[in-house]
Formats: structure tokens, C-alpha cells, sequence
């Protein structure tokens, strides 16, 4: 393969502890002064916690607008709700895909007192010629997405398609996501491609993971750490002495402006104003 579709490390991000929510304890890696967002990436937080003060409070009702919310969950449960009526369970292992569109007031409560909570809330922007679409929701429980076993590896395919066909259930044309959730035993390595033109990162659960910056010299990256990807077709990463844990994810740029308001992603200063003016007088 020509080695300019090798995707390699640009930058390693290492998340921030902060919190949000009532007081939920988190580690921000996207949506952070080190990384604002990588197209259409917006923020990338994980929370993992077996103490329920740090997590009890949960997401009270709030606003979005103009982007989707993707959470996963790997242990706990969590509750939603929004202002149309929707409401349901995101347990383990499960998937909820929200398109925020014009505007929606939903609240993700914890569904336990106790008992580890973990999992990743992505946001995902939309492009200018869909902010303003009809919220909708798409969820896959635990068994309804799918898992490739490959040569002591395990890839859960939430969105996109893997090098051996299997499919995700989520299906978002505008950016084409790609979002794997990957188990690598020790010793292992795992070759998988990807749209040369997506942008794309790896994100570390457990364990390290090894691969070849633009220097073409081996760097490992830890829990808690982003590694940010050059463009390219192919990507190999490797478990060393220990099993790692590791989310691969990756979509198309929009190459729009951005503009933000806490929870309103547009792409005008404007734009945000009329969302905050729309949410105060109970139009969104």
C-alpha cells in the first residue's frame, strides 16, 4: 500500500477531568481547550464510576439544537426522557443515536443507586441544510449490534462498515459515521481501513495501544488518551504485554463554520441567539 494511505498519529490529546450535568463526574478528551472539535466531532466525554455521588445527579432536562448526541453505554443503566413524549432505557451495551435537529429538552438520569456507571456521550454536528430537521431518535440494544470476532480481536460495529462486511445498525448519511468499539487481546494486531477522507481518532478504555506517528516511530496510547489521525485508507494498532480496549471512530468532515452556544451548535453567532430566544419562550 502506498504510504500515504497509512493513517498515522498527528496529536495525542489526554482528557480532562471536569464535570457537567448536577455535578456528574467526567473526563472531557473533545470540547476542551487542547481539541474545540474535529469535524463534525464536537465533544467526546466519558464517565466512569462505581461511587453514585458521582454520578446520581445525572443530565437534568436541557436544550439542544443543530447536532446529534450519541450515547453509549458499557456498564449501568440511564434513564431518558424529552419534552414529545419520548422516553425509555439505555442499558449496557446499548446505543441511543439522537438528531437533536430544530430542538429538543430531553434529561438522562441514572437508572441505579449503585454499581458502576460507564460510557461515552459523542456529539456529532449536522450540516447547515439539516440543523433545523425533526428531531428522531435511532436505538440498538446490546444484541442488535453486531460483533466481528477477528484473530484474538473483537470489533463492535455500532455505525459504518468493517474491512470483512460487517454492518452497524446506525445509518447517517450526512457524515457517514464510523463507530467501532474494539477488544484487542495481548499481543495482538488489528489492520482495518477507513475512508481515506474522514476525519478520525482513536480513544483508549483500558489497556495502551500502539501505532506509528508521522515520524514512522511507535507511540503508545494510554486510558483517557485521543490520538488524532492523519488522512488515509489503512490503520494498524497493536496490544503489547496487555489486552486493551479502545473506541475507533471516524466521519466526514462538513467543512461549515461552527458556531457554539452551550448546548446549541450552529453555524452563525445568529444562529445561536435565535436558539436561546426560541428555548426561552418554549419554541424549540
Amino acid at each position: 500500500m502506498n504510504p500515504k494511505n497509512i493513517r498515522k498519529v498527528v496529536n495525542i490529546i489526554n482528557g480532562i477531568p471536569t464535570t457537567d450535568g448536577a455535578g456528574v463526574e467526567l473526563v472531557r478528551v473533545i470540547g476542551q481547550s487542547a481539541l474545540m472539535e474535529l469535524d463534525p466531532f464536537l465533544l467526546l466525554d466519558a464517565f466512569r464510576s462505581d461511587n453514585p455521588d458521582d454520578y446520581i445527579g445525572g443530565f437534568p432536562a436541557h436544550p439542544h439544537r443543530g447536532f446529534e448526541t450519541v450515547t453509549y453505554l458499557l456498564n449501568g443503566r440511564m434513564r431518558h426522557k424529552d419534552n414529545t413524549g419520548n422516553e425509555g432505557i439505555i442499558a449496557a451495551g446499548s446505543v441511543q443515536w439522537m438528531t437533536a435537529g430544530k430542538g429538543i429538552i430531553h434529561s438522562e438520569m441514572p437508572e441505579q443507586e449503585n454499581g458502576l456507571l460507564e460510557g461515552f456521550q459523542l456529539w456529532i454536528n449536522l450540516p447547515k441544510s439539516h440543523k433545523m430537521t425533526s428531531p428522531q431518535y435511532q436505538e440498538y440494544d446490546n444484541d442488535s449490534i453486531p460483533t466481528e470476532d477477528r484473530n484474538n480481536a473483537s470489533i463492535k460495529v455500532i455505525s459504518g462498515k468493517t474491512s470483512h462486511g460487517t454492518q452497524g445498525p446506525v445509518e447517517q448519511p450526512l457524515t457517514a459515521p464510523l463507530y467501532f468499539d474494539i477488544q484487542l487481546e495481548a499481543n495482538t494486531t488489528l489492520t482495518e481501513t477507513l475512508p481515506h477522507e474522514h476525519n478520525a481518532f482513536v480513544y483508549v478504555i483500558k489497556g495502551e495501544v500502539t501505532l506509528l506517528d508521522e515520524k514512522n516511530e511507535i507511540v503508545s496510547i494510554k486510558r483517557d488518551q485521543l490520538a488524532i489521525l492523519t488522512k488515509g485508507e489503512s490503520l494498524t494498532l497493536t496490544a503489547n504485554d496487555q489486552s486493551t480496549q479502545f473506541l475507533l471512530i471516524a466521519g466526514k468532515p462538513l467543512n461549515e463554520p461552527i458556531a457554539r452556544g452551550g448546548p446549541f451548535v450552529m453555524n452563525t453567532q445568529d444562529e445561536i441567539q435565535q436558539a436561546f430566544s426560541d428555548y426561552q419562550n418554549g419554541q424549540l
